[in-house]
Order: structure tokens, then sequence, then C-alpha cells
């Protein structure tokens, strides 16, 4: 039976050599890749500079040493990483990882690829990290700007499942379906948005240009007559956009301000998160991302095996939402005591009944991450009708509003006019 040389890699990019006895190549790889390495190159004993060439995994161009050097840019120079490119590198991390490559030569390749000034530090300084002996959720902890708890205890809970690439992959999915939602909020957001931006413009333009034209018009027909309320109010808020424009503008920078120092509060913030749940037009939107958001979170960090409490705290520093935050804890300290997670859902009034039935059946079958897979993928479709349906509404409210607001100064300017024009025919 011929005798191979091979040289393979560990998980942590570590190096080894042996010889093996074998009918042929395949044997070999199969018998390496069965102890949880990687095989580089395989060649048969006596064939090193013949026919049979090495079986090797190297990529083309990829350096065998260390890192290589770069120039480091300062950290206001890098920004920060988005969503997108986020998700990129976690796929394709997961894809190398189901490929059998050995997680530092899978850094090292996407370090090579990666544009984004920040991430490639991050991967530069994770390689390091693991070469140095450190676990990659070690490693990602590093970097809290960039990798969050949800995502380096997903990575914990895969190294010590042994299932990193499984959980990568949900990890890219998660991100994905997160980002999806956020693209369709954000879509339906555009037209409003632009519509009330332009809406300013023109009502700017008439209060600067147009209504104090019409100020001196009847200043010089009426003689001093008293103008009705409405058109005078008009005016004298014409009057305020011309010469007290600092007033203006200071007064909104002044709200702006407190404002966002009442927000950062923790009441604020509870408020604020309060009153989106239960607006009447946007209310139900934010309500369902929230639960479409806390279900997919607590389901997938389940089932990549995380332990309920654990989770249950990760879930309630990335929920975004206070109240939903508050809710969560509510759920986590109940667990904490031995009792269901169902109760609390149910009693903090956040989580509509059919979505406390369902973790309630869950839990009796033992099925619960399954079931907050699902009552994410239901909420998520209610999230996209919820979506086209508010696009469908806020078209004619934004008309009606701008039709009042244009209306209201048309009819003011127009109500003396008329009074002019009656006396100058009588």
């Amino acid at each position: 039976m011929p005798k191979f040389r091979y040289t393979a890699m560990d998980a942590k990019g570590g190096e080894t050599q042996g010889v093996m006895e074998a009918s042929n190549q395949s044997q070999v790889l199969a018998a390496i890749r069965a102890q949880n390495y990687f095989p580089t190159k395989v060649v048969e004993l006596g064939q090193e500079g013949a026919g049979k060439g090495p079986v090797t995994a190297q990529v083309k161009g990829q350096p065998n040493k260390g890192l290589s050097m770069e120039i480091k840019l300062p950290a206001f120079l890098k920004g920060r990483v988005k969503l997108k490119a986020l998700m990129t590198f976690t796929r394709q991390l997961a894809t190398l990882q189901d490929a059998g490559l050995p997680l530092l030569r899978g850094l090292r390749i996407l370090l090579k690829q990666e544009k984004n000034p920040a991430l490639r530090e991050a991967l530069g300084g994770m390689g390091e990290a693991v070469e140095g002996g450190s676990t990659f959720s070690e490693a990602l902890a590093q970097y809290p700007k960039i990798f969050d708890n949800l995502f380096v205890n997903m990575v914990k809970a895969g190294e010590a499942g042994g299932v990193m690439e499984i959980v990568l992959l949900r990890l890219a999915e998660f991100m994905e379906k997160a980002q999806r939602i956020r693209n369709k909020i954000r879509s339906a957001m555009v037209y409003p948005v632009v519509v009330l931006f332009f809406a300013m413009l023109i009502l700017t333009f008439l209060m600067i240009r147009v209504i104090p034209n019409f100020a001196e018009i009847f200043d010089d027909l009426l003689e001093g007559k008293e103008l009705p309320a409405l058109t005078q109010f008009v005016i004298n808020v014409s009057h305020g956009f011309v010469h007290r424009w600092y007033y203006i503008l200071g007064t909104i920078v002044l709200i702006i301000v407190l404002w966002n120092v009442w927000r950062a509060t923790r009441r604020g913030r509870y408020i604020l998160d309060m009153i989106k749940l239960r607006a009447p037009i946007f209310g139900p939107l934010f309500s369902k991302t929230a639960i479409a958001r806390f279900t997919r979170t607590l389901g997938t960090l389940m089932t990549s095996g995380v332990p309920v409490l654990q989770a249950l705290n990760i879930v309630r520093d990335t929920s975004g939402n206070a109240v939903v935050a508050n809710a969560v804890q509510q759920v986590h300290d109940s667990v904490k005591e031995g009792d269901t997670m169902a109760l609390p859902m149910d009693v903090s009034g956040v989580f509509p009944s059919m979505v406390v039935s369902m973790v309630d059946v869950g839990e009796e079958t033992g099925a619960l991450p399954e079931m907050l897979i699902k009552i994410a993928d239901n909420y998520e479709d209610e999230v996209d009708t919820a979506v086209e349906g508010l696009t469908s509404v806020i078209e004619p409210i934004m008309i009606i509003i701008l039709a009042l607001i244009i209306g209201t100064i048309v009819i003011a300017m127009f109500v003396p006019l008329i009074s002019i024009i009656g006396e100058m025919s009588g």
C-alpha cells in the first residue's frame, strides 16, 4: 500500500505534518478531515517530482506567512461598518467554514479582499488573536462597535457545539431579514419625508417673498383699516420669518437639543417608545417590527444553543425598544424563578394573545425555538403588508395637510382683496 506525506492545518491555523498509508489520495484527504484538520498538501512518497502533483487547498496568491502589514488609518477616517458589509463578511466566512477551510485561513482570505478600513483592521486583529490562541468569539468581543452581543454569543455557542458554519449562516440570514424589514420601513418613509421637505421649502418661499408683497399692497389700498384675523396672523408669521428668523432658528435648535437630552434619559426613552407602539397610524407597524425582531433573535439564539437566560439578556439589550426590553426583563426574571415565559409576556401587554399562545404551546411541546421562528416569519409578512398599507394611506394624508396649509394662506390673502375689489367697484 502506498504511503503519502501530508501537511494539514487545524482550526486555529496550526500546521502539522505526517505520513499515512492509504490506497489513494482521496482516502488520505477523508482521513485528515475526519480528524478536524484541513489538508493543504498530500503527496505520494517517491512521486514528489513526478506526475502526481500535490493536492492543495491553498488559495492562489495567498501568503503562507503572517498577516500582511498595512498602514492604519485614524479612527475618524475609517467610518462604521455597514450592515451590508457585515452580512457579506458573515456569509463568506460561513461558506469558507462549510468548505472545510480553517478559521485562520478564512480570515486571511477575507482580509485580502475586504475594502472597508474598519472591518479590515478588525479582521487583522482577529487573525492575530486567533493565531495567538484566542477563540473566535473572544477575538470578536474585542470589536464591540462592529460585532454586538448577539453576534459574539452566537459564535460562542457555535464553537461549543462544533457547528460554526451553521451559526454563521443563521447570523447572515438573520441580518438579511432584519435589513429587509428596515429597507421596507425606510422606503415607506421616503415619500412623506420628500413631500414634507418640499412643502417646507414652498412655505418658506411664500412667507419670505410672497406674503410681504401682499402686506405692502394691503397697507397702500386699505389705508390703515383693520385686516381680518386670519390675514393678520399670516402676515405676522411672515414678518417673523423675514425679520426674526434668528429667533425662529434658535428656538428650533433649542427644541432639538432639549428633545435629544430628554430622549437620552431612561424615562424619556421609555415614554417615547411607548408612544411609538401606541401611535394611531405608525403604532401597529412599530409593534409588529419589535415583535418580529424579538422572536427572530430569541429563536435564532436558542436554536444555536445559547442558554435561554443568556439569550433573554441578549434580546433585552438588542431589542431597540425600551418597552419591549422591560417586558423581556420580566420574562427573564420569571424563567429564572422556574416559571414559564408565556405568563409574564401576557401580563406585560406588549405581546398579542396569539404570540403568547404560540409561545405557551412551544414551551409545552419542547419546540419553543421553532415556534419563535414561525412567529417571526408570520410577523415579518405582516410588516410587509403594513408597510404597503401605510404607503397607500400616507399619500392622501400628506395631500390633505398640504391643501390645508396652502389653502389657509390663499384664503388669508384673498379675503382682503375681495373686500378691496368690492369697495373699488362700489
